[in-house]
Formats: C-alpha cells, sequence, structure tokens
C-alpha cells in the first residue's frame, strides 16, 4: 500500500554546502499495520511524510500511495491519504459541520454520503455537542478532534499520524489512542510518528528507527529487542543516540 524506495532529500544551505534531511530510506506499510515512523528531532520523519504527500519533491528516490507515484501524481496520492498533524488548523469562521463537508466537497465525496460519514464520525469522535459551535471558539483537544474526523471524511485507506497527542491533555490524548484503534480494525495502513514511545509500543505493528536520516533498524518490537539487546523503546533510543548508525538492521 505504501511503497517508500530509496527517498533521498538534500537541501541547500544558505552559505553553500547541504543538508540531508533524508538518505535512503525504503520501507514498506501493508493494509492493517501501524508502522511507527521513530526518531528525535530532526531524524527527518516529518520531511519524509511530507515526501510521501507530494508536499515536497526528492532529490533522489520514489514514495508510492497504491501504485501511485507521489511525484508524478500528486493529486490521486492524496486522494488516498488522510493526514493528522499537531501544526493542521481549522477554519477559525466555519462550524464543525460546515468545516467536515467543507472539506468532503474538496475530495469528491457526493452530499448524502458525506453526511452520513460525518454522523458516524461524530459518533466514534465525539463531536456531537459542538457540531454547530464555530471552530474559533473550539478547545485545544475539541479542535484535535475535529482534525481527526476531516482526515477520515474522504474514507482514505492510508492514513499518516505526525505527532497526533502533540500538546494534548491526557483526556484528549486518549480520544487519540481509540481513533488509532478504529484505523487498525478498518485495516487502514498507517505510518505514526510519536515521541510518545509507550503509545508507539502499544499500538505500532513494526517500527522505523531513524537517526539523522537514515533508517538504522527496523522490525517489529521482539525484533527490536533481539536486535539490540533492549527491552523498552526507550531504552533502544538513548542507545541509538550514543551509537547511531551502529545499531544494526
Amino acid at each position: 500500500m505504501i511503497r517508500v524506495e530509496h527517498l533521498t532529500k538534500t537541501f541547500p544551505l544558505p552559505g553553500g554546502g547541504s543538508l540531508t534531511a533524508v538518505s535512503d530510506l525504503s520501507f514498506t506499510v501493508e493494509a492493517g499495520e501501524i508502522y511507527g515512523l521513530l526518531g528525535p528531532n530532526g531524524a527527518g520523519k516529518t520531511t519524509t511524510l511530507r515526501m510521501i504527500l507530494g508536499l515536497l519533491q526528492p532529490t533522489h528516490g520514489e514514495a508510492s500511495i497504491a501504485g501511485f507515484g507521489s511525484s508524478q501524481f500528486p493529486d490521486e496520492v492524496k486522494r488516498r491519504v488522510g493526514l493528522v498533524s499537531a501544526s493542521a488548523g481549522l477554519y477559525q469562521g466555519l462550524s464543525v459541520e460546515e468545516m467536515l463537508l467543507f472539506f468532503a466537497d474538496l475530495y469528491a465525496v457526493p452530499p448524502a454520503e458525506a453526511r452520513c460519514e460525518m454522523v458516524k464520525l461524530s459518533r466514534l469522535l465525539g463531536l456531537e455537542e459542538f457540531l454547530g459551535q464555530r471552530c474559533a471558539t473550539l478547545s485545544t483537544g475539541q479542535r484535535q478532534r475535529v482534525n481527526l474526523a476531516r482526515a477520515l471524511i474522504h474514507r482514505p485507506p492510508v492514513m499518516l499520524l505526525d505527532e497526533p497527542t502533540l500538546g494534548l491533555d491526557v483526556l484528549a490524548s486518549q480520544v487519540v489512542t481509540e481513533y488509532i484503534d478504529h484505523l487498525r480494525d478498518e485495516g487502514k495502513a498507517v505510518i505514526l510518528t510519536t515521541h510518545h514511545l509507550d503509545d508507539a509500543e502499544r499500538h505500532c505493528t513494526r517500527f522505523g528507527l531513524l537517526h539523522r536520516g537514515r533508517l538504522v533498524s527496523e522490525g517489529t518490537l521482539a525484533e527490536l529487542r533481539a536486535r539490540t539487546g533492549c527491552v523498552s523503546l526507550i531504552e533502544m533510543f538513548l542507545k541509538l543516540s550514543q551509537v547511531g548508525p551502529a545499531l544494526n538492521r
């Protein structure tokens, strides 16, 4: 479903030279998998997601969704992907209902189907009581619930979750946890980036550990434990910060 092949992104620096944010990155994510793309700040996670979405052109390599290359067919890719990001904003003057139906229309979802999907997502995420409320008046947790619904309104088979619990309190984070469980039950292919490593351990079926733009280790939690000698992802990250690429894939 998701294919990343030798993906590389290099940015020019103002004083000359260049910075390689992602280097020769390859991995796959199949339907029903939740893939934890994990690494410290600056590891290349968000840059990778932007290239998968077709928002950023790679220097080398290719990403594809359901056989559509992100560089060649960005519109086809976007139709098949839902993005949840901590930095995503809402249209302040619209009500929650107007916001969701607007995005459904952008994805050419027929109006009757869009309303049915909105009702379903409202029940799932507890939006019923503030569907008529303007987005400008929503709390942080309510805003994130709307973003979760917006990402699913066009029923995409692929989901990209970029730090979905950043800045949320315990109750709002629990909504995201239940949302991820729902994505798994729906059989979607999911990439999750997060610094909440306990959440990653609970949700992800496989992991890719990034360090300075390179994939230095990949596998299930059991495989990573056997390979690194560490019990938890936290221990693996501490080891990663000390030895970097010496962690074997």
